[in-house]
């Protein structure tokens, strides 16, 4: 078969699929994206120019879409220009988030497509004034509603959608569900997983040192910020060290922003820092930034708590693999986590906006061995019942097929 794949970031959420066709060394596989360092063996990249920086003459609530129509125009003329070489995909494989699919029937009318729906904009019930502390004003609201121009008309285009959780279907208005399937995601089992004897030896990586009998707590983002609970985890720090003078706790992830407003100044890490880092036990407090993968599935088998905080928006995959390795998890009770994790049985729930209720969660976990081994076998029984990879690559299979077939 000849597949067509798109996302502006090369592999982007297909790089399992990916990886599962080109092993067969039967199909034909193109990937549309800008240009990045990223490598797949098998598939051949065609790359587009992206929009550039936002136009300030554009009105801001339009910045977004019209940085999504220039994808759009850029990314069908990519098309053309492969189909004047003879190319015509079989199906098309795609992200519906940066609109860079939504002229591509204009270019291949009549071929079956597949587009990734991540999440539909809601002004309440959702992120949006979740945090009572980081409130939307009125008049931004106009503006979270403009996010979902490329959602409503991928919608009104043709082809099948997928999304990986029941909580991003329930984002979209009940007319659209009926569209999208859930397709969960895979975790490779192989690689995250238990290492029973992790604790028996010290763990290093760059300044951080853990000697056996040393209690490590560990917390994972992709950036460090409020949309996944940096803010709350910083505020539980002071009483969890006072309380366990045994513990050390390493923080993973950049200063960036991925998701929610920037601060006029610094970063959030800095910010946090000013106002708790003086009640903090620095030698014990290690900010990791970003880790190598094998470093990080390392650190996570090592760990001894496992902190994952998120408000009701896209779980991350750190979740998943957590659950892969057999962490014991304290975790948001948000719709997103309590699709993947039961309190008591795989991780304990905490209330995301109670920093002092996390701290007494982590350390009673710390504290009840045998509860945390409990939750640990939960978890990883959990994630071979729902994350098996092979499970995830079927899913695609059959999707496509149908498809394809009618």
């Amino acid at each position: 078969m000849r597949f067509l794949f798109v996302h502006q970031n090369f592999p982007g959420q297909f790089l399992h699929v990916l990886r599962h066709l080109a092993a067969m060394d039967r199909h034909e596989l193109i990937f549309i994206t800008q240009e990045n360092a990223n490598f797949i063996a098998g598939v051949r990249k065609a790359t587009y120019r992206g929009p550039g920086e936002l136009n300030p003459a554009t009105h801001r609530d339009a910045q977004e879409f019209d940085h999504a129509v220039v994808r759009a125009q850029s990314v069908a003329q990519v098309a053309a220009n492969l189909k004047a070489l003879g190319f015509r995909p079989d199906v098309i494989i795609g992200h519906h988030g940066w609109g860079e699919m939504l002229n591509l029937g204009d270019v291949w009318p009549g071929v079956p497509s597949l587009g990734y729906y991540e999440f539909y904009y809601n002004v309440s019930g959702f992120d949006v004034n979740f945090d009572p502390e980081f409130q939307t004003p009125p008049e931004g609201l106009a503006r979270v509603r403009a996010k979902n121009a490329v959602n409503l008309l991928a919608l009104d285009n043709p082809g099948r959608g997928i999304t990986p959780t029941h909580f991003q279907r329930s984002t979209y208005p009940e007319w659209a569900q009926s569209r999208i399937d859930v397709l969960p995601e895979g975790v490779n089992l192989d690689v995250c997983c238990p290492a029973p004897d992790a604790a028996q030896t010290v763990f290093q990586q760059g300044q951080i040192v853990v000697p056996p009998g040393r209690t490590l707590v560990t917390y994972v983002a992709r950036d460090l910020e409020p949309y996944r609970g940096f803010h709350v985890m910083m505020r539980a720090l002071p009483s969890l060290l006072r309380a366990r003078p045994d513990v050390q706790v390493a923080l993973v992830g950049s200063d960036g922003v991925s998701y929610g407003a920037r601060l006029p100044d610094g970063t959030w890490r800095e910010h946090l820092m000013g106002e708790v880092g003086g009640l903090l036990d620095l030698d014990r407090v290690h900010f990791c930034g970003r880790m190598d993968y094998a470093d990080y599935v390392r650190l996570l088998q090592r760990s001894d708590a496992h902190v994952y905080l998120t408000y009701p928006f896209v779980a991350s995959w750190s979740l998943r693999e957590a659950l892969a390795i057999g962490c014991a998890l304290v975790v948001s009770d948000t719709a997103p986590v309590q699709e993947f994790v039961s309190h008591g049985q795989t991780g304990l729930l905490t209330p995301f906006l109670d920093s002092t209720a996390l701290s007494t969660r982590i350390q009673e976990l710390l504290e009840d061995t045998a509860l945390a081994a409990r939750l640990r076998r939960g978890a990883r029984a959990w994630a071979e019942r729902h994350l098996r990879m092979e499970d995830h690559l079927r899913g695609y299979e059959r999707l496509i097929n149908a498809m394809v077939t009618g």
